[in-house]
């Protein structure tokens, strides 16, 4: 019979201890709806170490500094929180894209982004936003941004007995608001063919003075787009600045060509994702 054993810590250092001396493979368990399937079939000894008893991993903060948002808080009760949705509703929408009901009373962000798929609809909202993960362990803490925080597919920047402690949301300038969006074949409960997350800053005139793009399901991991962001700024978002962002971000995609489309499809549909969400993260800010 496979050994398997479950521990529940109630600290973040009895929990880096389980990770950091376990002798058989361990997995932390946020949600658990991407571990539970990934385990099917497979017949190895492991360890898996639930965090949802540890008080910080289940609470999600909003202070004048920002949000700080524990990993395994379920995107259900985050969906639910009309304080952390007005500052950054675009995030919210993209938790809330998560599988079914059901399984939003489970899933979190913070699984979402240790799962480091490629697909994945809150890594772009989540790098869109300026977002930072504290990661601890046997060597004490580091922070470290999001977009750096994935390195490949289902491959991320943690090491042997590292666990994601927190998702830092710094609070934004004035007059700034975000969205995401993502297309996929069916109506609901699919993976994205391709996803965007756009923040955009408006200044009084309406000129947009700040911006970030992330493009995601185009690349081996979510994107950053520099590039994007540096077409909206400075312009009142018009069809010419919109058309260059999108270009810029089909520019900077490198999907695959599979059953869900075509790499010439891919990269057209994420540019107009881009334009999308940037006019409706600017309605939104200039509300």
């Amino acid at each position: 019979m496979v050994s398997v054993v479950y521990e529940a810590p109630d600290s973040i250092q009895d929990a880096v201890k389980l990770l950091a001396t376990s002798k058989v493979k361990a997995n932390v368990l946020a949600g658990g709806t991407d571990l539970l399937v990934q385990m099917r079939g497979q017949h190895e000894p492991r360890l898996i170490v639930d965090v949802k008893k540890i008080a910080s991993m289940m609470a999600a903060n909003v202070s004048a500094d920002g949000v700080a948002l524990g990993p395994a808080v379920p995107s259900a009760e985050l969906s639910a929180r009309d304080d952390i949705k007005a500052i950054f509703p675009g995030l919210v929408e993209a938790a809330y894209l998560i599988g079914s009901t059901q399984v939003q009373g489970r899933c979190s962000v913070g699984g979402n982004l240790c799962n480091s798929s490629p697909a994945a609809d809150t890594i772009p909202a989540l790098i869109a936003n300026r977002a930072q993960c504290v990661i601890e362990g046997p060597d004490g803490e580091r922070t470290v941004a999001v977009e750096d925080f994935v390195t490949g597919v289902q491959r991320n920047c943690m090491t042997k007995g590292e666990l994601l402690t927190m998702i830092k949301l710094p609070q934004p300038a004035p007059r700034t608001s975000d969205a995401y969006l993502r297309f996929i074949p069916r109506t609901e409960m699919d993976i994205a063919v391709a996803g965007a997350g756009v923040s955009i800053t408006l200044g009084e005139d309406g000129t947009c003075t700040d911006a970030r793009v992330a493009i995601g399901a185009v690349a081996v991991t979510a994107l950053l787009v520099p590039e994007a962001a540096a077409a909206l700024i400075g312009s009142k978002l018009d069809d010419a600045a919109l058309q260059a962002a999108a270009d810029a971000a089909s520019a900077a995609s490198k999907p695959i060509t599979d059953r869900r489309g075509t790499i010439e499809y891919r990269k057209h549909v994420v540019g107009v994702l881009v334009k999308r969400a940037a006019k409706i993260a600017a309605e939104r800010a200039g509300g």
